[in-house]
């Protein structure tokens, strides 16, 4: 069973900058991180889960929410098994848990019921 394990959350400053990272295990072979999307979400308090990004299997596209285009960037690096999550100019309502998530599915963009396993999180705030 595939196991994502998220990590780079913490406390920054309203414009800060973190990175994420989404560290995939657990493939069956000859099957690795390339054969697969992956999405990162968030989910605030008292709020519902929201799609912010996510990156293809196949050609690497990508595709962001509004909320975060021009401030987020996602990238893989498929040889370490890992997704990462670049966030600059983080703004208060960027506060959430931040998860990542694995689809099997070939729909571009995925939508949230096509993902099939799930990271625990990691906490961002944004707070001064």
């Amino acid at each position: 069973q595939v196991q994502l394990v998220e990590s780079g959350g913490g406390l920054v400053q309203p414009g800060g900058s973190l990175r994420l990272s989404c560290v995939l295990s657990g493939f069956s072979s000859p099957y690795y991180l390339g054969y697969y999307a992956i999405g990162w979400f968030r989910q605030a308090p008292g709020k519902e889960r929201e799609g912010v990004s996510c990156i293809s299997a196949t050609d690497g596209s990508t595709d962001y929410a509004d909320s975060v285009k021009g401030r987020f960037t996602i990238s893989r690096d498929n040889a370490k098994n890992t997704v990462f999550l670049q966030m600059h100019s983080l703004k208060p309502e960027d506060t959430a848990v931040y998860s990542c998530a694995v689809t099997y599915s070939n729909r571009w963009p995925p939508t949230l019921i096509d993902y099939s396993y799930w990271g625990q999180g990691t906490q961002v705030t944004v707070s001064s």
